[in-house]
């Protein structure tokens, strides 16, 4: 990697890391991941998220393995490259850009719904527009206040999901659940939701994009997305179950504010319940969208130096050490994708990257092991060679999955990819790399 570049300042620490890892991905517990029981039942989803949680403890224990031995913000182009070369590289950077900047809009949408939902004066549009503003301002003040305003959003966004939780509970009962009836479950249909499924934890990896900021990254690293993952996956069991078990699933499907309209059935119509968990759900939002933009530009910043991208989105600000192209470059995909996009299609789309980036990036750890077997490793995935398989199997049928449930959407991705990789050779051909 070429890294001659003005380089990024480490001021992150393991509690900033784990802010980061579960603000990345807690909007996926306040929207979005309810659209599965749109295409699926209860149970089929519910295989679903197991599959998908599953996988997703696997791989974080191997990605945090390659994060800590190859610190570096281009996350897993950086190990792509490392274990392929240039090809595989841009590759596994054309997957996550495509996660990291499609989410931000569907994000955006949703922050603007749930804010439409306390003043429906106001356009869900615009609401979006201004909020994805404010939060591209605030990224090009600095990293450590990045991180600071981030922590903050993210302790107050699982408040918000607590306040959520234990008011629900008194009305839970499990005799909601409906029956599970073998001759009616669809593995089609647990094919189908898993995109929303992958929703609950998607962009959890941005945390590595962080990697070139962390003031220990062999220490810090493993601490701060451990703790990141396990915290997600604690909230995602706790509201998929206690919703199922307070309300018809069906009911709030495919709405963009799920959780609000869960509380206005239990206690009413403009509820004072209701009201302050919408407000305070708006910081789960802000804090997804606030992190995505950050992970998202230190990937456009990294695929720029390793001239992937052009030199243009690699220059740093020298007041805050900000990749201030990159930053800017994710408000005008997201601005775009706003006005044309469908919020849950902009998910499929990004969680089929997501997808495309994990499966290359166990391909990477496999390649990693056998051909760097002597190198220093803070830190190692346990069970090898089992743990990364099963994370490399699961990968693959969530792809596969995620294709599944929308094909034009995964046509479009390859197709750009192909001209994508046509382009970079054509590049390639005429400079030395």
């Amino acid at each position: 990697m070429n890294l001659q570049n003005p380089k990024l300042h480490r001021t992150l620490g393991p509690l900033h890391l784990w802010g980061i890892a579960v603000g990345l991905v807690i909007s996926g517990d306040y929207f979005g991941w309810n659209f599965g029981w749109s295409v699926a039942s209860f149970w089929e989803f519910a295989l679903a998220v197991f599959m998908i949680a599953v996988f997703y403890i696997c791989f974080a224990l191997c990605f945090t393995e390659l994060a800590a031995t190859i610190p570096h913000a281009g996350g897993p182009s950086a190990y792509a490259e490392h274990a392929f070369g240039r090809w595989g590289g841009f590759i596994s950077g054309f997957f996550v850009l495509i996660e990291f900047a499609l989410a931000p809009p569907a994000i955006a949408s949703a922050l603007g719904g749930y804010f439409h939902f306390l003043f429906p004066t106001i356009p869900i549009l615009w609401a979006s527009f201004s909020f994805f503003s404010l939060l591209v301002a605030i990224n090009l003040l600095g990293v450590k206040q990045t991180a600071r305003f981030e922590l903050f959003v993210t302790i107050v966004a699982i408040l918000g999901l607590l306040i959520y939780i234990f008011s629900i509970i008194p009305f839970f009962s499990i005799h909601r659940f409906p029956s599970f009836d073998v001759t009616t479950f669809s593995f089609r249909a647990v094919f189908a939701s898993m995109p929303f499924a992958i929703w609950f934890f998607l962009a959890v990896e941005g945390v590595a994009m962080a990697a070139e900021e962390v003031k220990n990254p062999p220490r810090d690293i493993p601490l701060g997305y451990a703790a990141g993952i396990g915290t997600l996956i604690l909230l995602a069991s706790s509201i998929f179950i206690l919703t199922a078990g307070v309300i018809q699933t069906e009911e709030m499907a495919t709405l963009e504010y799920p959780l609000s309209f869960v509380l206005n059935q239990i206690y009413g119509e403009g509820s004072l319940v209701s009201v302050i968990f919408t407000f305070i759900g708006l910081f789960g939002l802000i804090a997804s969208l606030f992190g995505i933009i950050l992970g998202y530009s230190r990937l456009v910043y990294a695929l720029s130096v390793s001239k992937y991208l052009p030199k243009f989105f690699s220059k740093v600000d020298p007041n805050n050490q900000v990749p201030k192209n990159a930053v800017l470059s994710s408000a005008l995909i997201g601005f775009i994708c706003m006005i044309v996009g469908d919020t849950s299609e902009l998910i499929t789309a990004s969680a089929f990257g997501a997808c495309g980036m994990y499966v290359i990036s166990m391909f990477a750890y496999f390649r990693f092991k056998i051909k760097d077997p002597n190198r220093e490793r803070p830190y190692t995935a346990p069970l090898y060679p089992i743990l990364p398989f099963i994370a490399t199997l699961l990968g693959i049928v969530a792809m596969v999955s995620v294709a599944y449930s929308n094909i034009r959407i995964a046509s479009i991705i390859i197709t750009i990819l192909m001209l994508s990789m046509l382009l970079f050779w054509i590049k390639k051909s005429h400079r030395s790399f």
